[in-house]
């Protein structure tokens, strides 16, 4: 039966310079469903401004690409994914969207101009989408509340994350580490203040580049009494990351809101205690293995940040329960439940 479709996937966001969650998802979906169905016609289709750059990206066997017009596409594939909660303004015969987080709609963490174009798409992607793909059931709600979309159109399916190598808990270095944007969001202002007040000879790594709000960070860094101990990397590459995750004793991400939250469960995979937000999506992806904070008490934060630090103990349980908890995330179980939606769909 599969043979017989042909799938087009907006894969436009594979190819970022400095991939970012979305970008990560976008190639393992991409790469995924085309494997677990070899029988099937895939089109990986890239918006004009990155169409050049993908002849250099490898695909699988049964794969094509085409350019993304916002009206109009090669062919007329069965059903269309779009992999960032957009759509082409042209309608397809069956269409489902994947919808990260919602934000953008929901306080000031970007300009205004960024937030009307992402409230136009966002409305228009879930308003002809037959099916939406929603990370986490906290996303979902979003999207049903904020978009006014019926639960019975909305399917959870979350991120995931590979599997690292055997990893040391013991004898890493005394490194908060943070991975992600260094921006108002991620809420990098509380977690500077909170460091100070670790002992000294620790150190807080801040990996990321810099995005909206971030000369407040920077300011706010500049005014520490620790500055000497922080470190802000901007992107990292994918093997100094890896690099990081290995040698950092913990995760701190105190973010505001998150519609998953893929550092925490990468900083699980790789043995690391985690310290994180008790709102958005991060409890739901969390669960037990994580120290929860309400990110908006700076008290709170610092204390549980100098609990993790004094406490060998507790950071070692927290890894053992984070590598249980990451081990439940493969990035194949998104694929298979992925490619459910899609047989959803195409009977």
């Amino acid at each position: 039966m599969r043979s017989r479709w042909t799938i087009a996937l907006d894969a436009t966001y594979s190819l970022e310079d400095e991939p970012t969650g979305i970008g990560v998802y976008s190639r393992e979906i991409v790469r995924g469903v085309a494997s677990a169905w070899p029988g099937t016609r895939f089109l990986a289709c890239y918006r004009p401004h990155r169409f050049l750059r993908s002849l250099r990206a490898p695909l699988p066997a049964n794969c094509r690409r085409r350019i993304l017009f916002e009206h109009g596409l090669g062919g007329a594939p069965d059903l269309f994914h779009g992999l960032n909660q957009r759509l082409p303004r042209r309608r397809f015969r069956r269409a489902v969207c994947t919808f990260h987080d919602l934000f953008v709609l929901t306080a000031e963490y970007s300009t205004a101009d960024f937030r009307r174009r992402f409230a136009e798409q966002a409305r228009r992607a879930a308003e002809r989408s037959d099916l939406i793909i929603a990370v986490s059931h906290f996303t979902a709600a979003q999207v049903r509340d904020l978009l006014g979309v019926e639960a019975g159109r909305i399917r959870v399916v979350p991120h995931g994350v590979h599997p690292a190598a055997a990893q040391d808990t013991e004898g890493r270095e005394p490194i908060v580490l943070h991975v992600g944007a260094i921006q108002k969001r991620k809420n990098l202002v509380r977690l500077v203040r909170a460091f100070s007040r670790l002992p000294q000879g620790w150190r807080l790594v801040l990996a990321g580049s810099a995005g909206f709000g971030a000369s407040e960070v920077f300011e706010e860094i500049a005014r520490s009494k620790r500055r000497g101990d922080i470190e802000v990397t901007g992107y990292v590459t994918p093997a100094r990351l890896e690099d990081l995750y290995r040698r950092a004793a913990l995760l701190a991400f105190p973010s505001l809101d998150e519609g998953f939250g893929l550092p925490v469960l990468e900083a699980m995979a790789h043995g690391l205690p985690v310290l994180t937000s008790n709102r958005s999506a991060l409890p739901e992806v969390a669960a037990d293995a994580a120290l929860l904070v309400d990110p908006e008490d700076e008290e709170a934060i610092a204390g549980s940040l100098e609990q993790l630090a004094l406490d060998a103990g507790l950071r070692r349980a927290l890894a053992q329960r984070g590598l249980a908890r990451a081990a439940l995330f493969p990035w194949r179980r998104a694929v298979e439940a992925t490619c459910r939606v899609y047989e959803e769909l195409l009977g």
